[in-house]
């Protein structure tokens, strides 16, 4: 088959096709719930698939190119066929997609003088090298191979950020040279000049927005007189940042724009069809002038939740869709009031009602606790310093740095940071806290009392800037420490082994012996069990703690914050066993609760209405 741009539509095999296309990130969806993700955005009458592609999560060190698991693109993009649909790939190689450093590889900073999305060889080569690796899964899924992939995007939204054609047409090239034959688009937001800046003549312009269709339509067709018109991020919701409300957008509302996109003639691709969740260390972050972290729930108000079930979003669009265009048969399990289930009959495909799990919320005690310090032998690799290292420098991607300096202050003093906390650090003496400095407050100085002895600052990176001038920069302390004006020479500093989290700590810490009562003072870990006679997506609710991460059976859930919005994390069904669970908490500050809840609804914070 062959994939086209004509003068007023996308071609397949030489008819006219329109693209009804939704957002799915493999790297945000558990690998086990792919199949049953897309087989829901087919039945709601899309006939094609998008995914960004995480640099970063395939390379997460130089000389390592991991497509195993839930990082296996050619198997999400052979589900996608395997359901009749298209494909849409976007490698970027920058991505933006609220995801840590706009999925860029933190290491491919680490030579001050490699550039960020612009024309300089150390980028470019990394780039090539990147591409090359990628070439073996998507090549031979063309759609001109037998395989799904239609269309490819260079670039994102690059419009926004530069304009230098040079660079694009590098990129355009290095697409090329490893075998891509579909068309090439470009993405960016209808207005000023984005569209000119962020494309090349050679690239296929298409937008991202999320209202006022018609008029955005018309600013494209203004950019690009010929060719069929395409919105490549339709947004029908938005992401969430830590300490801001829940955002959502009404079902009619985004249904009515979808409807006006469809109407003048265009293509789409619905960001998001299925968010997903930002699992261990792998959300982004916004700072224009005020650090922003992303929230772990990257559910985006999407037309399935972070569950996978279908939201009155689904059935607006759903409807509108099918004004359009053909959709199949709902099953009853998706109609409004059913579980949102599918199961997959191995005879003969068809859809049939999943078994159902007793509708019963879950509190697990966490009855096991050891302190962070207590386990520090099973989670750390010390190295010394003459100056506090950067995250980047001790090899450390994401999650938290504990650094160490031997200190003798008998009148206390001024400890400043020099430069900036990136993100987060917990200050104590001889093991005990003192104060916090957060990035987002611009805080870098905090009075220390007296003492000879250690000086800790356990400093949590809380999500790499994703958008903007500041993608690629360093974490931890930077510009150095120093007590009344004096630096402080002769550190020690070591990551945490949390993600995975090391076995031996998991081990050191089943070992505790239970104890009683209910309060948690932090830094600390906390685990307990629960049986489960059935397994199916469940949320945790930590009410009364304050701040940390969470694992259940070894798998990170990803990080909890009582400011919000989000008030539960998102565990995928398949993390979860028949008979006995784990849970594993670690608590930063303070719990004044050792019980932990399952629950079957999210809780996802107040919305701005």
């Amino acid at each position: 088959m062959r994939f086209a741009i004509g003068d007023t539509d996308f071609l397949l095999d030489g008819e006219p096709h329109r693209v009804l296309s939704g957002a799915i990130h493999y790297f945000r969806v558990h690998p086990d719930l792919w199949a049953d993700r897309i087989r829901k955005a087919k039945l709601m009458g899309l006939n094609t698939i998008e995914t960004y592609v995480a640099w970063n999560a395939h390379a997460p060190s130089p000389g390592v190119f991991d497509l195993t698991g839930g990082l296996d693109l050619g198997r999400f993009l052979d589900l996608v066929a395997a359901e009749g649909m298209h494909a849409i790939v976007r490698p970027g190689p920058y991505i933006c997609a609220e995801w840590t450093n706009g999925g860029l590889p933190y290491w491919l900073f680490a030579d001050g003088t490699v550039g960020v999305r612009r024309d300089e060889p150390g980028f470019l080569a990394a780039v090539s090298s990147y591409l090359h690796a990628l070439a073996p899964v998507l090549v031979p899924r063309q759609i001109d191979n037998g395989g799904p992939i239609v269309l490819v995007q260079v670039e994102n939204e690059y419009g926004a950020y530069g304009s230098d054609p040079v660079y694009l047409s590098k990129l355009e090239q290095m697409h090329r040279a490893i075998g891509l034959t579909v068309p090439f688009t470009s993405v960016d937001q209808p207005m000023g000049t984005m569209l000119e800046d962020g494309s090349l003549p050679s690239l296929h312009k298409t937008g991202s927005f999320g209202s006022r269709s018609v008029a955005r339509l018309e600013r494209l067709r203004q950019a690009q007189p010929t060719g069929p018109l395409m919105c490549s991020e339709f947004w029908d919701g938005w992401f969430d940042s830590w300490g801001e409300h829940h955002h959502t957008t009404p079902a009619a509302a985004s249904a009515t724009d979808l409807d006006d996109l469809l109407a003048a003639g265009g293509s789409v691709n619905i960001y998001m069809f299925h968010g997903g969740t930002n699992f261990g260390f792998t959300n982004g972050a916004n700072d224009k002038g005020v650090y922003r972290p992303i929230a772990t729930s990257y559910d985006y108000d999407a037309p399935l939740d972070e569950a996978g079930r279908p939201t009155p979003k689904f059935h607006a669009f759903r409807a509108v869709i099918e004004r359009y265009a053909p959709v199949p048969p709902l099953p009853a399990s998706m109609e409004p009031g059913g579980s949102g289930r599918l199961a997959s009959d191995a005879a003969d495909g068809a859809d049939r009602e999943a078994r159902v799990v007793p509708a019963t919320d879950l509190a697990v005690r966490l009855d096991r606790v050891a302190s962070l310090r207590s386990l520090l032998p099973t989670l750390t690799t010390w190295s010394a310093h003459d100056e506090p290292p950067t995250f980047d420098a001790l090899g450390a991607a994401s999650g938290f740095v504990l650094y160490r300096a031997e200190v003798d202050l008998p009148s206390g003093g001024v400890l400043t940071v020099g430069t900036e906390v990136r993100d987060r650090a917990i200050v104590s003496v001889d093991g005990v806290v003192v104060g916090v400095l957060e990035r987002e407050h611009h805080d870098r100085a905090i009075v220390l009392p007296p003492v000879t002895g250690t000086l800790e600052l356990l400093v949590e990176d809380q999500g790499r800037v994703d958008y903007g001038i500041r993608i690629g920069e360093p974490k931890g302390l930077i510009g150095g420490v120093a007590v009344d004006g004096v630096p402080l020479s002769r550190w020690t500093a070591s990551p945490l082994a949390l993600d995975p989290i090391a076995p031996s700590a998991l081990e050191a810490l089943s070992a505790v012996e239970p104890a009683d009562g209910e309060v948690l003072a932090g830094p600390t870990f906390a685990t307990g069990s629960f049986d489960l006679d059935a397994v199916d997506d469940r949320y945790l609710s930590l009410d009364g703690f304050r701040k940390g991460v969470a694992w259940v059976n070894g798998f990170c859930l990803g990080r909890y914050w009582s400011r919000g919005p989000q008030q539960t994390l998102a565990i995928p069904g398949p993390v979860l066993r028949s008979g006995r669970n784990d849970l594993v908490v670690l608590e930063l500050h303070a719990s004044a609760s050792r019980t932990a809840h399952l629950l079957l609804e999210p809780a996802l914070g107040h919305t701005e209405a």
